[in-house]
């Protein structure tokens, strides 16, 4: 029986009942060596097939309504390989320059390389982004919400100016995970996930997904399979395992999300809070427009020094990753966006004093009782 809800997606879409045991849980097969005679499927871990490489993408492609996922060994594979899949030399790609900052990098340092142009679009507003396109331009990638600013772009005018200039678009939708958005429905091509954070969940997975159509799909995986970005059995299955509590982990963090950024939104110690579901972010209202939720990350600008406000955290932690279980902070500044020279941070809007927060699942009022009471340490 299949269903639309995500919820019993999470549980249930693409997993395998063992059929020596019958047992709930899908198994790990560790094989990497499976029989080709009489069979449908040469499976192959490289060549992304493995029963359990199948189950996660099966489980994703459901929850992106997408028609294919191909599951990678880090979100920077998912995305690096989908880039290099879709252009050729001579080509030319718009992107969002408000993105993940080891996105940026690889656009800076290696399309170049390759013979591929590119514009970084510094607005978010459409004809930005229509006065970017040119006629090589094959490609359109965008990030919303996007990191580390939370900035929101209307997906579905993006997909319409792609379609209308036959262009491929992209969508990295890694902080908006498939319970609040799915970029598939308002018309994107190609989904990418830095699978490490909300999928995953647990910072114990390092992973990437793309989904997109059978037909682009194809076209990704002739390359994957060169490339060689794979994700293992044992990944695969903690993915899975992962995926099944997905909906109510992102539920859970949107709400705590939502009341610690109205805490901080009103906090004397705060100069600016970064979420879409205060009523006072410019994107607010597209956001409720295109997301189900606001998502479980937020950034603020504080008025005291930075490390020692993060060093006076007692429950949430500095970590460089995001969209765990617990709640974690990060300086931008010195983790995801530090090879962007000081100059680009200033321009894209970046402060010195801009901490990104990944809300957890813990309770909210102890969680703004930690930010609290950092914010008035001395």
């Amino acid at each position: 029986m299949k269903s639309n809800n995500k919820a019993t997606q999470c549980v249930h879409s693409g997993s395998i009942i063992d059929p020596v045991t019958r047992g709930a849980v899908t198994p790990i097969y560790t094989s990497t060596a499976y029989d080709y005679i009489d069979v449908d499927i040469h499976a192959y871990p490289r060549y992304f097939n493995t029963p359990n490489q199948r189950v996660v993408s099966e489980k994703l492609a459901a929850l992106e309504n997408g028609e294919r996922a191909i599951t990678f060994g880090s979100g920077m594979a998912a995305i690096s390989t989908t880039l290099f899949a879709l252009l050729r030399q001579g080509d030319h790609a718009v992107f969002q320059n408000d993105l993940y900052g080891g996105t940026h990098h690889a656009i800076t340092k290696e399309m170049e390389k390759y013979g591929i142009e590119y514009t970084l679009v510094d607005g978010m507003e459409i004809s930005d982004y229509e006065k970017a396109i040119k006629p090589n331009t094959r490609l359109l990638y965008i990030e919303t919400p996007s990191n580390p600013l939370l900035k929101i772009i209307d997906i579905k005018a993006i997909a319409d100016l792609a379609k209308t200039n036959n262009i491929v678009s992209v969508i990295d939708n890694t902080f908006a995970s498939p319970i609040n958005q799915n970029p598939v429905d308002l018309g994107i091509d190609v989904v990418v996930h830095s699978g490490t954070k909300y999928l995953g969940g647990h910072s114990d997975i390092c992973c990437g997904i793309a989904v997109t159509s059978n037909e682009l799909g194809q076209q990704i995986w002739e390359s994957a399979i060169h490339f060689g970005g794979s994700l293992n059995s044992q990944m695969c299955y903690l993915l899975e395992r992962s995926l099944k509590t997905l909906a109510l982990r992102v539920r859970q963090q949107n709400s705590n999300a939502q009341a610690i950024s109205e805490f901080l939104d009103s906090h004397n110690k705060v100069n600016k809070v970064y979420y879409p579901g205060l009523t006072n972010h410019e994107g607010h209202e597209l956001a409720k427009s295109q997301m189900s939720g606001f998502g479980g990350m937020l950034s603020f600008e504080v008025k005291t020094d930075p490390d020692k406000f993060v060093k006076a955290l007692q429950m949430i932690k500095p970590a460089m990753s995001l969209g765990g279980i617990e709640s974690t902070i990060t300086s931008p500044r010195q983790t995801s966006h530090s090879k962007i020279s000081a100059e680009e941070r200033v321009k894209v809007g970046i402060s010195d004093y801009l901490l990104r927060l990944s809300v957890g699942i813990e309770d909210a009022n102890d969680l703004i009782s930690d930010l609290d009471r950092a914010l008035n340490h001395d």
